[in-house]
This record gives C-alpha cells, sequence and structure tokens, in this order.
C-alpha cells in the first residue's frame, strides 16, 4: 500500500500536482489540513481513499478537526497539529498518540519535515508543498508504503 501524505497547501496546487505526477500510483491520499478552500479541488484531483482534515486557517468547512483509522494494520492518528504547540516541541503530539494507542500520528502546521520513532510511535510532518519553512526552503511531502508484511516505509521527498 503506497501512501501520499501532503500539509499546507494554503490553496496552490502547483507543488501538489507536481507531487500527485511523481508519486505514481498510490492506493491512499492524506492531506494534513490547511486546504483553504481547494476541498474541491482534491475531490477531483485524487481518485483514491482521501483522508483530509482541517487546519487552523481553514474556515468555514465541514472538514474533520481529527482522525483515527487503520492503515495495513496500523493505528494512524490524523491532526494539524496546532492545538499540540507542535511550533514549540513535538512532544505534546507523541504523548497524545501514546494516550489514543496509535502507531502512527501524522500532522502538519510547522510547514518543516520531521519524522521521528519513539516508544513505538511514529511521529511525522511531510512539511509544506506550497510554503517550506525550513532551511532549504524546499516544498516537500512523504511517502509512505506498507508491505503486506505489515513492514511500513517513510520516504521524505522534495521538489525541485
Amino acid at each position: 500500500m503506497r501512501v501520499l501524505i501532503v500539509s499546507d497547501t494554503h490553496g496552490k496546487h502547483t507543488g501538489l500536482d507536481r507531487a500527485l505526477a511523481e508519486a505514481g500510483e498510490i492506493d491512499v491520499f492524506i492531506h494534513l489540513g490547511d486546504v483553504e478552500g481547494g476541498e474541491d479541488y482534491l475531490e477531483a484531483a485524487v481518485a483514491c481513499e482521501k483522508h483530509i482534515i482541517r487546519g487552523n486557517n481553514d474556515f468555514f468547512t465541514d472538514l474533520p478537526k481529527e482522525e483515527e483509522f487503520y492503515l495495513g494494520g496500523q493505528k494512524v492518528f490524523l491532526t494539524h497539529g496546532h492545538s499540540y504547540y507542535v511550533t514549540l516541541d513535538p512532544e505534546y503530539i507523541w504523548e497524545e498518540a501514546q494516550a489514543r494507542q496509535a502507531d502512527i500520528v501524522m500532522y502538519g502546521h510547522t510547514h518543516r519535515p520531521f519524522f521521528a520513532q519513539k516508544g513505538g510511535v511514529t511521529v511525522l510532518n511531510p512539511g509544506s508543498i506550497s510554503f517550506p519553512r525550513q532551511e532549504n526552503r524546499k516544498a516537500s511531502y512523504m511517502i509512505m508504503e506498507i508491505l503486506p508484511d505489515g513492514t511500513v516505509s517513510y520516504d521524505q521527498r522534495y521538489l525541485e
């Protein structure tokens, strides 16, 4: 199972379109918030299973604030992250993931890629596909693959 994970498009879809093309065939699409009115675009552009949550800039939307579900036997917890002070420290979101007994927690908001594994929980942020803030300022996204035996791999990618 191939999963494309993006965040913080903020209504701009050029980088998203490139990531979709580069990723190739995907089984699941995850957007971690701040679509800023791009829900209809995402619905039309992505044909597979979708999980899209609301970010702090997603006003007047029916998107869920958070979501929990299973992917290939892994319990996944999605949140934009601003309610867990992710700009300061990923510790709060890791604690929340543990409390929810999640295997993987995904968040956005910081516009910076992040990946850590601690206490049996994977914490990840794909960065921003439209407005990156990390040192190299490259738009970023992540590909997660879950093999039939349950092995999970993560590939942080950058648009040139």
